[in-house]
């Protein structure tokens, strides 16, 4: 491990700051994914996280100090015992969190040493940090995989205790560099659901000209274990699984508007 760490905690108010890339913060690692983009992935979930959301998974990701710190030479080193199965299936590295952007610099430096191994790149994101941040990551990114929680900012406020502005700007520059991009939106009964801010979701979408598919996510409580056992309140308990009608709702809705839209 390594003595010198660089990380940069993102919000909308804060800045970058440039420091020697050595190491960062970690949760885990997935060697062979499959949903995380295309083909077989090698998966980083990075810590630290400035969103809030009702029903993260990952709740154990949201501080720095709850990953473990790994430098880019270790994780590159790992990343290259999977190289054979990534190629063969059109797969690479997905960076995923927590929220990658929370760290930019240390991100930035392992998409920049898989792009030099010939390795695709693909950045799972809430897109919540200043843009000017996040283009200097984008440099190395083949694939965005842009997580809009909802489309009301009043909901999405609720959702993630965060504004949807900084998303909304970023999912605007992707396309006007026309970087490859899948939308994610998880549908929750009774939080996101409602028909007005899916279409306004499906409308907005359909000005981009970069969106390769919209993938709408079923909610369900897998981490709410998660939340019992580090003693915070899990206040969607009670809500239930979207039914088929609910989720072929939404399909229609974004195919409506020329979207393409899976589940």
């Amino acid at each position: 491990m390594l003595n010198q760490t660089s990380h940069t905690c993102v919000g909308v108010n804060n800045q970058s700051v440039s420091q020697p890339i050595t190491s960062g913060f970690i949760h885990s690692v997935e060697t062979c994914g499959t949903v995380d983009g295309p083909g077989i992935r090698f998966i980083i979930f990075t810590t630290g996280c400035p969103l809030r959301c009702l029903y993260c998974c990952n709740p154990d990701c949201r501080y720095l100090e709850n990953g473990k710190q790994a430098s880019v030479d270790e994780l590159i080193a790992e990343i290259q015992k999977y190289t054979s199965y990534m190629k063969a299936s059109g797969g690479g590295v997905t960076i995923s969190g927590g929220e990658p952007l929370y760290q930019p610099d240390f991100v930035r430096e392992i998409f920049r040493r898989c792009q030099e191994l010939g390795m695709h790149t693909a950045l799972d994101t809430s897109g919540f940090c200043e843009l000017e941040v996040a283009k200097t990551v984008l440099e190395y990114v083949d694939l965005v995989l842009l997580d809009i929680k909802s489309f009301d900012p009043a909901t999405y406020k609720q959702v993630t205790s965060v504004d949807i502005e900084p998303t909304l700007n970023l999912a605007k520059y992707l396309s006007e560099i026309n970087k490859p991009t899948w939308i994610r939106f998880v549908l929750v009964p009774g939080l996101t659901d409602d028909p007005q801010n899916i279409q306004g979701l499906a409308d907005f979408i359909a000005t981009l000209k970069n969106v390769e598919k919209v993938e709408v996510l079923p909610f369900h409580k897998m981490g709410e274990y998660k939340w019992q056992q580090l003693g915070f309140e899990y206040l969607l308990q009670n809500t239930p699984t979207p039914s088929a009608e609910q989720v072929q709702q939404a399909l229609d809705i974004f195919r409506s508007r020329g979207v393409l839209a899976i589940a």
